[in-house]
């Protein structure tokens, strides 16, 4: 990642500093890797059931966004890849029939915090 480029960029001053995102992203990813252990393992959810779907969906997505922002550096398209995985989360979070619903609602919250940052930062770059 070229830092210099990102520290240039017009951040919202809601931006969390650095290290949040050192300390928020393991948690979270912690938490996708529990919803798709428990889901596999779920007697209801045989093979790849409709949340599955949709969660591996948004899953690709969340791999590409930081490539797409801090590679590529589209971030135009790294916004689109937010608000693909926000309505992708969402609809999992919807199909989902049991509280393994809740373990996505922390990430939900910070990818929509997310979308709003990469936002702003589109619209004020």
């Amino acid at each position: 990642m070229n830092k210099n480029w990102y520290d240039k960029l017009n951040k919202s001053r809601l931006t969390p500093p650095s290290w949040v995102f050192g300390v928020v992203w393991p948690l979270l990813y912690t938490s996708l890797v529990i919803y798709f252990l428990l889901m596999i393992f779920n007697p209801e959810c045989v093979g790849v059931c409709d949340p599955l779907k949709f969660f591996l969906a948004q899953t690709i997505f969340n791999l590409m966004w930081p490539i797409t922002f801090f590679k590529l550096r589209e971030i135009g398209m790294s916004f689109v890849i937010l608000i693909l995985m926000d309505i992708l989360t969402l609809v999992t979070i919807y199909l989902t029939d049991n509280n393994y619903k809740y373990i996505l609602y922390p990430y939900m919250a910070w990818i929509s915090f997310a979308t709003y940052l990469s936002g702003y930062i589109l619209f004020k770059n």
